[in-house]
């Protein structure tokens, strides 16, 4: 009777549900890169969108809540004549806090809300005054500052990668390109 109590236990432990990952404890940390989207969708013939690149540091705090840290390249175009465009360039730091709003009972999925606030430098025609044609450009270089609202989903390929997709409004202030920015990408995430 002893013997086929251990291997009944056995079988069970060998075939049995998993057991679930520990994911999102407080003390975690994560190291996220993405790649976005900006002012719209890139057809090629659009004149006037761009792509952003950041790289993130965050730390996770109790109920799957984190604070991240990192910065940002941001790469916009304005539209100048019949088919030319003069680009627009933003170099912000990051620092922000994000809610966790939902996830699933295996902990393959989470959804996040966060605000962050951000400050930084953007260059308008990298600094060239004079365009192509001759025309002087009265924007100018700028030190700017503002915050951010975003939407992220992450889904776990392991317990350790996450790919993920965000959606985030960015507002700055101090230049005269334009104070909002909205963006849309994906991020891979290693956590450890």
């Amino acid at each position: 009777m002893r013997k086929a109590m251990i291997i009944i236990a056995a079988m069970l432990s060998f075939f049995g549900g998993r057991a679930m990952a520990q994911r999102c404890l407080p003390g975690m940390s994560a190291v996220e890169v993405n790649a976005n989207m900006a002012d719209g969708f890139y057809t090629g013939n659009s004149r006037n969108c761009g792509y952003s690149f950041g790289v993130y540091y965050s730390v996770f705090k109790g109920n799957a809540n984190t604070w991240s840290f990192g910065g940002e390249y941001l790469q916009t175009y304005k539209p100048y004549g019949e088919k030319g465009r003069i680009p627009v360039a933003q170099f912000t730091g990051e620092i922000g806090y994000n809610l966790h709003l939902i996830s699933d009972y295996s902990q393959t999925f989470h959804l996040y809300g966060g605000l962050s606030a951000l400050g930084g430098y953007e260059t308008v025609n990298w600094g060239e005054k004079i365009l192509p044609d001759g025309s002087t450009l009265h924007n100018g270089d700028a030190i700017i500052y503002g915050g951010a609202i975003t939407l992220q989903v992450d889904f776990y390929l392991s317990d350790n990668f996450a790919l993920g997709v965000n959606i985030k409004e960015r507002f700055v202030f101090g230049n005269s390109t334009g104070h909002f920015r909205f963006s849309y990408g994906v991020q891979l995430k290693y956590v450890f």
